[in-house]
């Protein structure tokens, strides 16, 4: 068995956060694959030396400088998949399905729903696509990981200000009631296994220093496959990493 390091971030433009010790960051950390998601590029804008000893597996949206995934492992992919085999949620550059050894692996990027009750409709409806794929998928058995930015907050704990927000998309009852749909289908949400205290969040807004105060928000998570439990040995926050409005997540593994 070998250990395995899985690390994922939203980094809200990956050529700002290049700017802000991004490189440095990485290399400290080594991690063994590392999940990328709204990287607002797409692999031709980027020198093809710059993440050295690692494979890169790329998806970018119709759209310039929207969305993005990008996935970076030291081990190659048996295989790599941009999307679900539906146009509409595939064009905008948000999934990235990398298959492994021992599993496979989802980058997403899921749609926000702020913005109308059309993007809430699209969010909602990709969640539905998402759900139908990976069931597909664990009733053939498989292994699965499931990494990025969910956009929404499962349940009260997962956000400093449950009340005040559960009219706003994010925290939503009919997101929150897809959640646990979700949760139902034997998908495991790893961080709450080792850490099940408050106050531990993955986004903060820009404004009103909100980072500072850790006025946040649990949307970013690693979620498993009921049978990868046994491999899982540890999920974890970083919270103190800065370069973006989003913090870097884990997962250790004994594949």
């Amino acid at each position: 068995m070998k250990s395995l390091r899985i690390l994922c971030w939203n980094v809200n433009g990956i050529r700002a956060v290049l700017k802000k010790g991004f490189l440095e960051w990485m290399k400290k950390e080594s991690p063994d694959i590392l999940c990328l998601q709204e990287t607002k590029a797409s692999e031709d804008q980027l020198p093809k030396e710059l993440f050295k000893g690692y494979h890169s597996s790329w998806c970018s949206g119709e759209k310039k400088g929207y969305s993005g995934v990008l996935t970076l492992s030291k081990e190659k992919p048996l295989s790599v998949k941009t999307g679900f085999g539906v146009k509409k949620f595939d064009c905008e550059g948000r999934i990235l399905i990398t298959e492994f050894p021992s599993f496979i692996l989802f980058n997403i990027y899921f749609p926000n729903g702020k913005q109308s009750p059309e993007r809430l409709k699209y969010k909602m409806e990709f969640y539905e696509a998402f759900l139908n794929y990976v069931e597909k998928l664990k009733k053939e058995g498989k292994k699965i990981i499931i990494c990025g930015d969910v956009n929404t907050a499962h349940k009260e704990i997962d956000l400093a200000r449950p009340k005040e927000n559960e009219n706003i998309s994010g925290f939503l009852p009919i997101e929150r009631a897809w959640m646990d749909t979700f949760v139902s289908h034997s998908f495991i949400d790893t961080f709450r296994i080792f850490h099940k205290e408050a106050n531990q969040y993955t986004w903060w807004s820009v404004r009103s220093g909100a980072r500072k105060r850790n006025v946040g928000w649990r949307i970013d998570y690693f979620f498993v496959s009921e049978n990868m439990l046994k491999e899982v040995v540890d999920a974890f926050i970083l919270p103190e990493v800065q370069g973006s409005d989003h913090c870097p997540l884990g997962l250790m593994l004994k594949v």
